[in-house]
């Protein structure tokens, strides 16, 4: 058998074998990579929340004051759960100081929640001052993001209730100027 038929030239046609198990090849990954999109897609997407108990969680500042979500109950509520080790976390945290600046005369309000260690918060917003209050949510806190519908427990994540404690909005990821925009209408 000569070398050249063993390795064909490079420009040579595949043998008719080959084409199908190529083709085979390659259904087998777009349905497996279609099966992980729908897979990660439920992940990823948010369920229906649970917010029985959600007015009834207390939280401390970062300086240990009490912060109770009952006490923001009966106006819009933005909360958005963050930590300082999370990149969209922190790039957002601008965006909502800003946003808060221009829409608490508006009877808004806005709590940050950090699912992290107090000292560590304490030190970030020493340098990284926002306008909004913070509470400690701690590790606990993915729990609540959960029941709130974000079934990865992923951040960062916000929801927004209305006047009467309903859920109105939830975005799982960082957000952007367009979202806050589209919410206040």
């Amino acid at each position: 058998m000569s070398d050249t038929a063993q390795n064909p030239p490079p420009d040579a046609a595949p043998a008719p074998g080959k084409d199908r198990r190529w083709a085979l090849a390659a259904a087998v990954g777009v349905i497996a990579g279609g099966t992980g999109a729908a897979l990660a897609w439920r992940h990823f997407s948010l369920e229906e929340p649970d917010i029985q108990d959600i007015w009834q969680q207390r939280f401390a500042s970062p300086e240990g004051a009490p912060i109770a979500l009952a006490d923001l109950k009966g106006r819009p509520l933005l909360v958005n759960f963050w930590a300082t080790w999370c990149p969209p976390c922190v790039q957002e945290l601008p965006l909502l100081s800003r946003f808060y600046t221009q829409i608490k005369h508006n009877g808004w309000q806005m709590l940050g929640l950090a699912i992290d260690q107090t000292d560590l918060v304490q030190r970030f917003l020493a340098r990284a001052p926002v306008s909004f209050p913070v509470a400690m949510a701690g590790p606990s806190g993915v729990e609540l993001t959960r029941k709130l519908g974000n079934a990865a427990g992923g951040l960062p994540f916000t929801v927004i209730f209305d006047r009467t404690g309903q859920v109105q909005h939830r975005k799982l990821g960082q957000l952007k100027e367009a979202d806050l925009i589209a919410w206040l209408r």
